[in-house]
């Protein structure tokens, strides 16, 4: 089986920071990231708030950061993130911050130092741009959501 090289990914510890990002187990994809705030966030049923992490990254070029929900805060808590998945690019050099939503009926609080969201780096690909007057024919044309069915 072969296996990427890994690479450096950066961090700098900010002043606030409850915790560095951390992979828990060896065959994680994505490592913690721990809420820094001062104290603690009350969300109300569809409440947003930016919670900071106390960390700054520089990711190798080519490469991006995927800030991903927690599966556990998800279906136990429905505490998300706003935009589903966040991409920090690797020319960003501010505060990584991650924007949740409390998707629950119930308010949840988010104590400093507990584990909001996992981040994945990732490379990234980039397109040339080629405009066409045409674009290949498909079986499923322009079928849209659903249009293939639920059911083998």
């Amino acid at each position: 089986m072969q296996t990427k090289e890994k690479i450096v990914l950066k961090i700098q510890k900010l002043p606030h920071c409850a915790g560095m990002p951390e992979y828990k187990t060896k065959g994680a994809a994505g490592m913690d990231l721990v809420a820094s705030n001062d104290e603690d966030i009350t969300l109300k049923p569809l409440e947003r708030f930016l919670i900071p992490t106390g960390i700054k990254i520089e990711l190798p070029e080519n490469y991006e950061a995927q800030i991903r929900p927690r599966s556990g805060l998800s279906i136990k808590h429905g505490i998300s993130l706003i935009n589903c998945v966040g991409t920090i690019d690797e020319d960003y050099r501010g505060e990584v911050k991650v924007g949740v939503v409390n998707l629950s009926n119930e308010t949840y609080t988010i104590e400093r130092g507990e584990r909001i969201a996992q981040m994945i780096i990732a490379p990234v690909t980039k397109a040339d741009i080629q405009l066409v007057e045409e674009l290949s024919e498909t079986t499923r044309g322009e079928g849209g959501f659903g249009s293939t069915g639920i059911k083998a």
